[in-house]
């Protein structure tokens, strides 16, 4: 190999490998937070990297006097519908829940959140990787 098809290549190849080096996925996917504001309530939630199995969701509820929390996972695209979570009082407006999620893919969090202040539900994506 010449010289010059060495000045040529290394830089390519170096491009390359920076390319490739972003598009990995990162070892650390981070929390997931996404938040809905509905008429009563408002609702953070995350999620530890969303995966296929068993997620633990934190919600943090305002006001916080919401009596009873429940998680609805839905998958409209495939037609799938679980059966709802209940959700635990974890501190004054905080709740911890499990959602099963057998398959990757795009599901909606439906959030039934009851109180004083009356009924509502919340809508909240929840992109799932296998």
């Amino acid at each position: 190999m010449t010289r010059r098809r060495m000045f040529v290549l290394a830089p390519l190849v170096l491009a390359a490998a920076i390319v490739v080096w972003l598009c990995l996925p990162s070892a650390d996917a981070g929390t997931v937070v996404q938040q809905a504001a509905g008429r009563i309530y408002q609702v953070r939630l995350s999620v530890e990297d969303p995966r296929v199995g068993v997620n633990a969701l934190s919600l943090e509820v305002t006001p916080s006097s919401v009596e009873e929390v429940r998680v609805e996972p839905v998958m409209p695209q495939m037609g799938h519908a679980l059966a709802p979570v209940p959700a635990t009082v974890s501190g004054p407006g905080s709740y911890r829940a499990e959602a099963t999620l057998p398959m990757s893919g795009q599901w909606e969090l439906t959030l039934v959140l009851e109180g004083p202040l009356g009924t509502e539900q919340l809508v909240i994506p929840l992109l799932v990787k296998g």
